[in-house]
């Protein structure tokens, strides 16, 4: 059986480093009954940079859906733009910045789930 969820139920999350938003698609909190992935929306807004971070057991898979911004993966980086395709292996040291003047947005997914993300720099999330 299908299941729709009106954005205004989906889990939102605002950053405390910048100005960037999360949005869930599937995780715990959205009970679809997937187990082997986990995914959400993004989107930096100008300016906006994430903490340099890895997950250790999983691929991490980014779609730009709007805008361009820089994926940074170990001492590569990479513009990414609309209907891009990124993915990130285990351990890959990673994180975007939005050095543009419009919204950066990308739909994240991870499979499977992540059991931990580890901060370059800790608390720097």
């Amino acid at each position: 059986m299908a299941k729709v969820f009106p954005r205004e139920r989906l889990p939102q999350l605002h950053s405390t480093r910048d100005t960037r938003d999360r949005m869930d698609l599937v995780s715990d909190d959205v009970p679809v009954g997937a187990a082997r992935i986990k995914a959400d929306r993004i989107v930096y807004h100008p300016g906006d940079t994430a903490a340099a971070h890895w997950h250790g057991d999983c691929h991490h898979l980014f779609y730009v859906m709007e805008g361009e911004g820089v994926l940074h993966v170990d001492d590569a980086a990479h513009r990414l733009g609309i209907g891009m395709v990124a993915v990130v292996g285990p351990r890959e040291v990673h994180w975007f910045e939005n050095d543009t003047r419009a919204n950066f947005a990308f739909v994240e997914l991870w499979a499977p789930p992540p059991t931990e993300t580890v901060w370059v720099v800790p608390d720097d999330t």
